[in-house]
């Protein structure tokens, strides 16, 4: 893997801020944008395959009943993920998206075979679902040889225990967000770190409301990389920099992509 400007830029569900998330359009777009890699989500399909959609069920990017786990990768692979996001963003509408389909995991690493991404998959699994979806996962990442280009992530602290026992070379992060009624202290924030390195992941992963210089450098000296997410706002750029954060997760690639080179140039 070839040497990238720091923070690493990484389209969440892809540049899903212009495109419908989770889709190979909005991949290609964040790819086309420049992004250093892709966030996006897996689930098992009811035949046991790994498919990319956020939601467990399919109300929300494909306006219809339906339970992701219920429905076999076939079946999934034939639904619109396109035409929701036409109607709520109609400033980006485009005629193409309607086209876009539930990918599988699969698509989405032969999209982006040669292409030098970071692929951050996210693992959405119930309890009993950990085991064969990091199962189903690793097996594509060896079956694609793309070890060195993917980083495991969930906030199902077990899943990512399972990828590190099925292959310990496949770097994962350990995801953390705020509780909702819960406030923000310092005890929470420096269990996080506590937590990442119990189940022997590589990065600590936090939503932007939990990051702080001092947890940035418990984390730094406990040997963990961090990754911030869901990031618009370019002046996380220089706040990044000053403390040296691997990668912000963001919407909207091209914007913050366009704060870096502003700020390298100077």
């Amino acid at each position: 893997m070839t040497l990238r400007t720091r923070p690493l830029i990484i389209g969440h569900r892809g540049s899903s801020a212009v495109a419908p998330e989770n889709t190979l359009a909005s991949f290609k777009r964040a790819i086309k944008d420049g992004a250093d890699g892709l966030e996006f989500d897996v689930r098992l399909s009811r035949d046991g395959k790994p498919v990319v959609i956020h939601d467990s069920t399919l109300h929300r990017t494909a306006n219809r009943a339906g339970i992701v786990s219920e429905l076999t990768a076939a079946e999934l692979g034939q639904i619109d993920v396109g035409s929701w996001f036409n109607e709520k963003h109609p400033q980006h509408a485009r005629p193409e998206y309607p086209q876009e389909t539930l990918p599988s995991l699969a698509q989405v690493f032969e999209l982006t075979r040669g292409a030098n991404q970071i692929l951050y998959v996210e693992m959405k699994c119930e309890p009993d679902q950990a085991r064969p979806l990091a199962a189903a996962v690793t097996q594509l990442i060896d079956e694609y040889s793309i070890a060195e280009h993917v980083v495991i992530e969930s906030f199902d602290l077990s899943a990512i225990a399972e990828i590190k026992r099925l292959e310990p070379a496949i770097r994962t992060a350990a995801l953390f967000e705020p509780q909702l009624g819960r406030p923000i202290t310092w005890v929470r924030r420096s269990k996080t770190v506590t937590m990442t390195k119990q189940v022997e992941a590589d990065e600590l992963a936090l939503h932007h409301s939990l990051v702080t210089k001092r947890l940035v450098s418990m984390a730094r000296d406990a040997g963990l990389l961090l990754v911030t997410w869901t990031v618009d706002d370019p002046s996380w750029i220089e706040y990044a920099v000053k403390l040296d954060i691997k990668a912000l997760i963001t919407n909207n690639p091209s914007i913050l992509l366009a704060e870096r080179a502003r700020l390298a140039a100077v």
